[in-house]
């Protein structure tokens, strides 16, 4: 049932002239393959899904799906605030060829646990492929507590739960259920090793867009038993994860690919460029990791 351990990067979605950019999109996943993560994301928060029409969302997926052929799986982000939606988007992602689908928790509804709880099983009951919960209530007003948890992680479709509330005594609780049929990933690239000591599969990495391998690797280390080493890499990469979150995700780490020659600086409204003081910010970091 586990659809991958390790690191998943979260992609970007390029743009050029405001329309989706397939010649960078391409070099970056073949450049994210070259350097081992073991998983991708297409149409996800970092993707900047939400201003993505359904049209594009499924182009997008056809896209990464054909390129990568199989080499690693994709999981495409299908999640929306209306579940008739997500359902739909859902079974089209699947009959595109997606190894499973991450379907992040409906925004500004502020449902009920129990219409939580409804909205995940009626996906989940529409698709033959498996889901990871997305938990990220600083977005979207919605929790997936453990009690949520314990009423959805036996669903035969639902896989695991990327896991971004920060709250690490909630994490320690979803742990519990982890198994060989239920994986918790860390959401937030700063927490994924403490997660991992506790239970965790790996990442799904915002970060692993500009560090692919060094990322990957901390990850593997920890899961061949290096645990110290892969806690001193943790700790070494926090002013490197840091710069990437000094203003809303995705809006810094596109402006780091941009300074490493992989795409442009285009953004779809309302995100915009960073700021020139955390461009700068970000430069000088990239420059002291000798990333640029």
């Amino acid at each position: 049932m586990s659809i991958f351990k390790g690191v998943a990067t979260a992609l970007i979605t390029p743009f050029k002239d405001n329309k989706i950019d397939y010649v960078s999109m391409g070099k970056l996943v073949e450049w994210q393959i070259e350097e081992e993560v073991d998983a991708l994301v297409v149409c996800g928060t970092t993707g900047e899904a939400s201003t993505l029409s359904n049209k594009e969302k499924l182009q997008l997926s056809r896209f990464v799906i054909d390129l990568t052929s199989n080499r690693v799986p994709v999981l495409v982000g299908t999640g929306t605030n209306d579940t008739a939606a997500a359902i739909a988007l859902s079974q089209e992602a699947e009959d595109a060829g997606a190894d499973g689908l991450l379907v992040v928790t409906p925004y500004y509804n502020k449902c009920t646990e129990k219409g939580l709880v409804m909205h995940y099983e009626a996906i989940a009951d529409s698709v033959s492929i498996p889901i990871i919960m997305y938990s990220v209530p600083s977005r979207t007003g919605v929790n997936i507590t453990p009690n949520c948890v314990a009423k959805l992680y036996e669903h035969p479709n639902i896989a695991g739960i990327k896991e971004a509330s920060g709250n690490i005594s909630q994490i320690c609780q979803i742990c519990s259920y982890a198994d060989d049929d239920f994986d918790v990933y860390s959401g937030n690239d700063d927490q994924t090793i403490p997660i991992m000591s506790i239970g965790g599969s790996g990442c799904i990495s915002t970060v692993s867009n500009i560090i692919p391998k060094r990322y990957s690797k901390m990850v593997r280390d920890y899961n061949n038993g290096k645990h110290m080493e892969a806690g001193k890499e943790q700790v070494a990469l926090k002013e490197l994860i840091d710069s990437m979150f000094l203003e809303v995700n995705p809006s810094p780490v596109k402006a780091a690919l941009c300074m490493m020659g992989k795409c442009y600086m285009d953004y779809r409204l309302p995100l915009c460029p960073p700021t020139n003081k955390t461009q700068f910010i970000i430069y000088d970091v990239l420059q002291e990791y000798g990333i640029i």
